[in-house]
């Protein structure tokens, strides 16, 4: 069986940046160990499985080198773009229906094309002790805060302290078995806020563009800031950039994504 394949930059202005997601156009689903092999052989933090599903209409699974999680952001945007630049260009708007509902993709004319995803609304955490931890496995000093939500989110005093914290190390200790680490604060250089993330549960150490996270972080610093539009930096090793619209129980995000390759599985 042969299988195509893009693999494509979401959330970057060139190659090589932003977050790559390996994308599988299917005419039908595959057996879910299959797709969970193909994704192990990938090894991207992401690899997405669309299928037309009617006009405007696919069906989105996201699968991780060792698990299939139910939210993805690049690599629904990395969906969208191939669909719009490649595979269905008379699309406008796409439509994937996936564990997480519906999420719509609207094309943009400039190529930076929108999507809407479910916002996460986050809770404080108060536990000093897991907040003293997760500095020390990260290199730091504490965070100030801790919230929870999909993730654990905790920010730090100032963007220097994010660039400069180290790996991920053991952090997968102080965080549930279900959820990622964001680490957020203010950001600089014309940025609202920057942010990294980390999700060893799932087997990604530190994701490069996360668009999911972005759905606590958005809301989170709209309200901190008191702006409903803020553009913002995940200063991963590799990087991206993203706008982001607080939009009440919905995350608008935008930006740019470059194709990096086109090929062809045997399976």
């Amino acid at each position: 069986m042969k299988l195509k394949l893009w693999q494509i930059d979401a959330f970057a202005e060139k190659v090589f940046e932003g977050n790559p997601a390996a994308i599988v156009s299917l005419d039908h689903w595959l057996d879910n160990a299959l797709m969970q092999r193909i994704a192990s052989e990938n090894n991207l933090a992401e690899s997405a499985f669309i299928r037309r599903e009617g006009y405007g209409r696919y069906g989105l699974r996201w699968f991780t080198p060792t698990v299939e999680v139910d939210l993805c952001g690049h690599a629904t945007f990395a969906s969208a773009w191939l669909l719009f630049a490649e595979l269905d260009r008379e699309l406008d708007s796409v439509s994937f229906e996936t564990r997480s509902g519906t999420l719509v993709v609207d094309r943009g004319a400039d190529g930076r094309h929108s999507m809407s995803l479910p916002s996460d609304i986050v809770a404080p955490l108060d536990e000093p002790h897991r907040a003293r931890d997760i500095g020390e496995v990260l290199g730091a000093v504490p965070p100030l805060e801790l919230h929870t939500g999909r993730n654990i989110l905790a920010v730090f005093d100032g963007a220097s302290a994010i660039r400069a914290l180290k790996g991920p190390g053991e952090v997968a200790r102080f965080i549930p078995a279900d959820k990622g680490l964001i680490v957020t604060a203010k950001g600089d250089g014309g940025y609202d806020f920057i942010s990294r993330y980390f999700a060893p549960h799932h087997g990604v150490a530190e994701d490069p563009v996360t668009g999911s996270a972005h759905c606590a972080l958005t809301p989170f610093w709209a309200k901190r800031l008191g702006k409903k539009t803020l553009h913002a930096r995940q200063v991963s090793p590799r990087g991206g950039d993203l706008q982001c619209a607080d939009a009440g129980d919905r995350t608008i995000l935008s930006g740019n994504c470059i194709l990096y390759l086109r090929g062809e599985i045997e399976c």
